[in-house]
């Protein structure tokens, strides 16, 4: 995951004090400029908006959890008598270890923990200890939201999410004095670790403005046209709301069906072109196809007021609009990628209503229509928590990009944030440079407007699945699409997860190719043939059954979806004309890719 970014330090039996002492003086000052880091912002605009509301969240869900709990005190009493038992069991086999006896570990971490594999976890006996009553009390507290009797469900999934942090950040492994492998480090290098750490420390807080912005890559190893979205292209169309890449051709004819990729405005556009061996876009163009994708402006205060209407006549209809300027075909196959699906299914929905015959198939991946089982993400999702993130866009505009990715990193503590703060912070060592972690980290704004209605109207309501969301007061109907769809779940997806997928692809009204792929949101979809990693499953049952009897039946196929997506696409529209190139086309050419949109950093 990470590499020391200095050079390695000499072995050393004992410490160098005088190279101790220094490096206490460099770690003081390091910090300081934390400290300053940190404050600046506070001092410069006063407290942030919505941290109160956070925690305020935080301290109600325990307390319903708690009074649950209270309203029964048989129950509370044997929870917190097992509690005891265990703690008494792991106190006696440690006194055993330490008398030298051997004794079978009270809790054990489970094979795929990561934070315990150093050999003195096991084989120190305090080093022991401290893991397993570590893990003894996480165990339990998780077994105490999960025995709530009468909690809400959701009530239960915050406090779940609440006990996961928790935990996660109270983990021996995250403090010098409790990881062995932390203490031999700073032993062996005299604290320069804990010098280089606090340094990067101060300029994440910085590059935060105020808060931390873990390093999880290298920011200085990716160039946008360099290294990473280098596909070549050409930025066709300009407005407010996007920027139209437009991509050369790769063979001597292709579909004459042009292909319209629809991102998501939540994260930049080039996870789908992240490099040469991972692109979905530059295979499609290899696969002789037409490729255009949307790149969406990284919104600013004076595009607070941006509907999701407008993403979708100034992003959608005018990208369609700007295809047949380029090309002359009034159709083309949609691609609608996460929320970027979920806005390319309202607009079939309106055209459909509209008699407007503009797309010839669409491809949803991981998208969501019916938010009822929707994912992790969930857990942010009510009256009072919308409420605190529209007072914190009030002033500004706009979401912070950052506040999205911390969001999204939290769904994944112990793989997204934690290994991160200690390797990089107390280790001291800086992250490799890894494509993926390096978009991850590069996110965009949510215009106000627009994340309030994907909030309310999609989480909380679930309005266009219940047939209740209206554009110029045409009620949507998915069950008037009857447009062929191909609808790509992952089966680890825990932003939009297949079960959820599934429901919403029952609701179209035409033939509908469901997809579940091996893996999760983004390498569920990143994934070339040539890797030959995972494995899909495809299925001609009727959707109205069960996901899991419709994965019972299900035919798994090692390897990449894409070339299966491609023969259908290409079944449904056959027809090839001589290849189009972008410099060529009636519209002239703005500038080459990735364009400038993209280049916007939060």
């Amino acid at each position: 995951m990470t590499k020391t970014t200095d050079k390695e330090p000499r072995d050393a039996g004992l410490t160098d004090l005088d190279e101790l002492s220094r490096n206490i003086a460099q770690l003081v000052e390091e910090a300081g400029k934390a400290t300053a880091a940190y404050l600046r912002p506070l001092e410069e605009n006063g407290p942030k908006v919505g941290k109160a509301d956070e925690v305020s969240d935080v301290v109600k869900t325990m307390s319903q959890l708690a009074e649950k709990w209270m309203s029964n005190p048989q129950k509370a009493i044997e929870a917190q008598a097992k509690l005891t038992s265990n703690f008494l069991a792991l106190w006696s086999a440690s006194l055993k270890r330490l008398g030298g006896e051997a004794s079978e570990p009270i809790v054990s971490a489970h094979p795929r923990d990561k934070r315990f594999l150093d050999p003195e976890w096991q084989d120190n006996p305090v080093f022991d200890f401290v893991k397993q009553a570590y893990l003894i009390s996480t165990t339990w507290a998780e077994q105490i939201v999960e025995g709530a009797e009468g909690l809400d469900d959701h009530t239960r999934d915050k406090a779940r999410f609440y006990v996961k942090q928790i935990g996660s950040a109270l983990s021996p492994s995250n403090f010098l004095t409790t990881n062995p492998e932390l203490l031999r480090e700073t032993v062996r290098e005299n604290g320069a670790n804990l010098v280089r750490g606090m340094k990067m420390l101060a300029e994440d807080i910085k590059a935060g403005n105020g808060e931390l912005k873990i390093r999880q890559s290298d920011p200085t190893r990716f160039k946008l046209g360099e290294n990473i979205a280098i596909t070549p292209g050409k930025v066709i169309f300009r407005n407010e709301m996007m920027e139209l890449i437009q991509y050369a051709p790769a063979t001597a004819t292709v579909l004459r069906c042009p292909v319209l990729i629809v991102p998501p405005w939540i994260n930049k556009y080039y996870i789908l072109d992240i490099n040469p061996d991972k692109s979905l876009i530059r295979w499609m163009v290899g696969q002789g196809l037409t490729v255009f994708c949307v790149s969406w402006v990284n919104p600013d205060a004076s595009l607070a007021s941006k509907s999701f209407e407008d993403y979708m006549r100034e992003g959608l209809f005018a990208a369609l609009d700007a295809i047949e300027q380029n090309t002359g075909e009034k159709r083309a196959a949609v691609i609608g990628y996460c929320i970027g699906g979920t806005m390319l299914s309202m607009a079939l929905a309106y055209m459909a209503a509209q008699g407007i015959d503009r797309v010839v198939a669409a491809t949803l991946l991981t998208a969501q229509v019916d938010f009822s089982r929707a994912g992790d993400l969930k857990v942010f999702i009510d009256e009072e928590q919308i409420a605190a993130v529209e007072e914190k866009m009030k002033p500004v505009g706009y979401l912070e990009g950052m506040h999205m990715s911390t969001t999204f990193n939290m769904l994944r503590p112990d793989d997204l944030i934690w290994p991160y703060y200690v390797n990089v912070y107390l280790k001291g060592q800086a992250p490799y440079p890894f494509d993926l972690l390096h978009w991850n980290s590069d996110p965009t704004r949510m215009a106000a407007a627009t994340h309030s209605f994907y909030l309310r109207r999609c989480y909380l309501n679930n309005d266009l699945a219940r047939g209740n969301m209206s554009i110029d007061g045409i009620k949507l109907d998915l069950g008037k699409v009857t447009l062929p769809v191909y609808s790509l779940a992952t089966r680890e997806d825990h932003i939009a997860p297949a079960r959820s997928v599934h429901l919403g692809a029952r609701l179209f009204g035409g033939p509908v190719r469901l997809v579940i792929a091996g893996s999760g949101h983004v390498a569920g979809v990143v994934n070339p043939p040539h890797k030959n990693k995972y494995q899909f499953w495809t299925s001609d049952a009727p959707l109205g059954r069960s996901l899991e009897e419709w994965l019972a039946g299900a035919k798994e196929t090692p390897g990449s979806w894409w070339p299966d997506w491609h023969r259908w696409l290409e079944a449904l529209a056959p027809e090839r004309v001589p290849a189009r190139d972008p410099d060529h086309g009636r519209l002239k050419p703005l500038c080459d890719a990735p364009g400038t949109y993209v280049q916007v950093v939060s």
